[in-house]
């Protein structure tokens, strides 16, 4: 569900999945409640053109998560980067993400080179995963 909301682009939606009072660290960028959650991704997909992502769970235990992540975009001057990163996330008592720890690093890729292919939106259930997809 993370996974399909993040890959509708959808900055209002996405934040709905995050307590009032949810704080981010995300890359250099630390964040506090949804406004500034909202306007972070607004940011984000801005800059972050034609963005797919795929997310495949790491560990669990309690009320945290950690997940491992791979998405591609490309800016404006088409030039395109997948972006690999592990993101933590701690759940509070109504099942609402109340902290998420993003670790990013991005690697500049040739068009001819990517690997997510789908229309935008919804990865397709059949799309390989990241472990089939490899480094």
């Amino acid at each position: 569900m993370a996974e399909d909301a993040w890959n509708s682009r959808d900055p209002e939606r996405v934040s709905l999945a995050y307590s009032a009072d949810s704080s981010w660290r995300n890359r250099e960028e630390f964040l506090s409640g949804r406004e500034a959650i909202v306007e972070f991704l607004r940011r984000k997909w801005a800059r972050e053109l034609d963005y797919r992502l795929i997310k495949e769970l790491w560990a669990f235990h309690e009320t945290r998560i950690a997940v491992r992540f791979a998405y591609e975009w490309h800016d404006n001057s088409g030039n395109w980067l997948r972006s690999y990163g592990n993101e933590n996330w701690e759940f509070d008592e109504t099942g609402l993400m109340r902290r998420r720890i993003a670790s990013i690093n991005d690697l500049s890729i040739r068009e001819s080179d990517r690997k997510y292919h789908w229309a935008l939106g919804r990865c397709p259930d059949d799309h390989p995963s990241l472990s089939e997809l490899g480094p």
